[in-house]
């Protein structure tokens, strides 16, 4: 539809509206529902016309106008659509004028006696009605949709309204929630708040929004990640925390990437990262069963069987394996940079080994990770919050979870040493002191709290906005957020 016919279509529904004003409540309120689409379905679908005659069902139903043809009107709530029979003939002269001057888009409360048309389609058989809302914006044309990508990010609820794949996908994301929700409390976990605006933005390793407190005259930042106050509650003698909540960092828009989006973390004391592998393994694996009813998950023409057990491998055997490297090209700074300058890797030469290490994964492998893959033993240099290996100084005991080429959860045992945790946030001032924006601050409180005792831990983030795009087979990060952030639009857009 050109915008010169649809600003047509708007001044008749507005002229419509004021000729509604003049009589009556325009929008009124009150009307009082019986059932809900799906309830009557639920009801009467298996009831044949003469057992809904000896019924005699009189219900009170409302919805949006979705499709319009003659007498037949179907309207859509939250739960479904219900076909209505409405006859002028057998309404008032004010009903009858009223239901000329309906449009697509209005919602109405209807009342009448449930039946069966001689096709067998359950419908309403209307006696009266009531617009509720008068719809000033016509509804997508039905045979071309809401298609466009971007336009249906922007008005999501134009998309909610015509798409019922997008109704799907959100409904599916609640139940996925819901479900983690139950899947912790089962397991002894405790949910738990921590601060969104916190004076030292710490637990990962990301560029952060800053905002002012007015009140305090002090700059403070939205949190990238709970990690540091969670752990603090670890310190407090909360064995078992999760919070499933909002993270934001000021980062750049992609199909995997948005500045605000929900992350679930855990942490768990006297537990080891590969104890937190099991579980990952198992809570991917019952939350496909609950979802989809099934433990295989078809995305984006892969096909993953999460009953079969999750690969397991170190980074640097992931980089030989699908760099074809060997093994001493590992051994010094030079062998690395060595490397990565063969396979066309950008890095900055004063990086350390480790970070040009994970330059490397980043870049050459991550991507070509299908498969669920657990990658293990990250460089210390990019891990300042976990615990370093003992066979192996230079790596950490940490994990990520890879699927479908992207990293879907990060975890590792907890850096539990306050004199090794306030070398490594020393190191990252550096970092920041040298230009990285997304290097960690000091936070002294943290080390503080780690000095009165912090027991063995292992703690996980996931995020669930990249898990729900896994279990709805959506290709965008933007398609499992009702609003997702946009770049703003410019004159002539």
């Amino acid at each position: 539809m050109s915008e010169q016919d649809e600003n047509k279509l708007i001044a008749q529904r507005r002229v419509k509206l004021d000729a509604i004003r003049s009589e009556r409540q325009a929008f009124p309120n009150g009307f009082a529902r019986r059932h809900i689409a799906a309830e009557l379905h639920s009801l009467c679908d298996g009831k044949s016309q003469a057992e809904l005659e000896e019924l005699a069902l009189e219900t009170a139903i409302a919805g949006r106008i979705v499709r319009m043809r003659g007498p037949f009107v179907v309207i859509k709530d939250a739960s479904g659509q219900m076909q209505l029979y409405m006859n002028n003939k057998f309404f008032s002269e004010d009903l009858a004028r009223e239901l000329k001057s309906l449009d697509l888009g209005d919602i109405i409360g209807v009342k009448g006696e449930v039946f069966k048309t001689g096709k067998d389609e359950l419908s309403v058989r209307v006696a009266d009605f009531k617009l509720l809302t008068k719809s000033l914006r016509p509804l997508p044309d039905k045979y071309r949709g809401f298609t466009d990508t971007e336009a249906r990010y922007r008005r999501r609820y134009v998309d909610l309204i015509v798409n019922e794949e997008s109704r799907t996908v959100f409904e599916t994301r609640s139940r996925i929630i819901r479900f983690i929700r139950k899947y912790f409390e089962e397991l002894g976990f405790m949910e738990v708040e921590t601060p969104m605006m916190q004076i030292i933005p710490g637990g990962a390793t990301a560029r952060p929004f800053v905002t002012h407190h007015n009140a305090l005259d002090q700059d403070m930042y939205l949190r990238v990640a709970p990690e540091l106050f969670l752990k603090r509650l670890i310190v407090g003698g909360f064995e078992k925390v999760f919070e499933l909540n909002r993270n934001f960092r000021n980062e750049g828009l992609s199909t995997r990437h948005n500045p605000e989006f929900t992350m679930l973390e855990f942490y768990q004391a006297y537990a080891r990262y590969q104890d937190l592998m099991d579980l990952t393994e198992d809570l991917f694996r019952k939350i496909s069963q609950e979802v989809l009813d099934s433990t295989t998950v078809n995305y984006q023409g892969s096909s993953y069987d999460l009953a079969k057990p999750f690969a397991r491998k170190t980074l640097i055997e992931a980089i030989q394996e699908y760099c074809d490297a060997k093994e001493q090209e590992f051994e010094s700074k030079d062998s690395v940079i060595k490397l990565a300058k063969n396979l066309d890797v950008h890095f900055d030469e004063a990086w350390g080994k480790g970070k040009i290490v994970m330059e490397v994964f980043e870049q050459k492998v991550e991507a070509k990770l299908d498969q669920p893959t657990f990658i293990t033993e990250y460089p210390l240099e990019v891990s300042p919050l976990a615990r370093l290996n003992e066979d192996n100084p230079e790596v950490t005991d940490r994990f990520e979870l890879i699927i479908g080429g992207r990293e879907l959860a990060n975890g590792f045992s907890e850096l539990n040493d306050p004199e090794d945790q306030v070398n490594r946030f020393k190191a990252q001032v550096v970092q920041k002191e040298s230009g990285d924006k997304e290097a960690m601050h000091f936070d002294n409180d943290y080390v503080t709290a780690l000095e009165y005792g912090m027991p063995p831990t292992a703690g996980e983030g996931i995020g669930i906005d990249r898990l729900i795009m896994l279990f709805t087979d959506s290709p965008s990060i933007k398609d499992v957020l009702l609003f997702p952030h946009m770049r703003p639009r410019h004159d002539g857009d």
